[in-house]
């Protein structure tokens, strides 16, 4: 053993783990709105499926609503509003500064969700459907901000985003052109 204070120590020193960050979790699904609005109109609206399942899902986790999220997700036409209206809320709990015009948004949502019902080529205002999600999604990436400020925004698209983009732009292309196609 050394006497010189100013030696370095002689026994191997272990590196202290840092502790983890928090992990804290967005209250709603959060997405970038490009890439929102990339999948939904390149998968002819079956995205918003999705979309709507995991911010129900969320929602569910969260308040512990009782509610199933894939129901209300296929049933979308119905509970568009409720959905919005939960996300308008929890936003101004959290102090959001533009309020989230849920009564609007949906029924253009809904009209939009309807005319896919149209003949062909009327079919195609269906297309607009992401233009009344956008500024949701927009709400909802402010109000997750605040709630967990640092968490993933989901802004890049992966290897099964790429693929689902090439062939949903495939099949639309396909719809499109085929609406538009007399029938014999």
């Amino acid at each position: 053993m050394s006497t010189n204070p100013y030696a370095p120590p002689a026994a191997p020193v272990a590196d202290i783990p840092q502790p983890a960050a928090p992990t804290v979790q967005p209250i709603y699904f959060p997405i970038s709105v490009l890439k929102l609005a990339v999948l939904t109109t390149c998968t002819l609206g079956l995205y918003e499926l999705y979309w709507f399942y995991m911010n129900w899902r969320l929602i569910r986790e969260r308040e512990g609503f009782k509610c199933n999220p894939a129901l209300r997700s296929i049933f979308s036409v119905f509970f568009v509003y409720s959905l919005f209206a939960r996300m308008r809320e929890g936003g101004e709990k959290l102090g959001a500064r533009a309020a989230l015009l849920a009564g609007p948004l949906a029924t253009g949502w809904i009209l939009a969700t309807i005319a896919a019902r149209l003949p062909p080529p009327y079919w195609l205002i269906t297309l607009i459907n992401p233009v009344f999600l956008l500024p949701v999604q927009a709400y909802v990436n402010r109000v997750n901000q605040v709630a967990a400020p640092g968490h993933e925004p989901n802004a890049r698209f992966s290897g099964w985003n790429w693929a689902t983009v090439v062939i949903g732009t495939l099949f639309l292309m396909l719809a499109i052109v085929g609406s538009f196609v007399p029938e014999p």
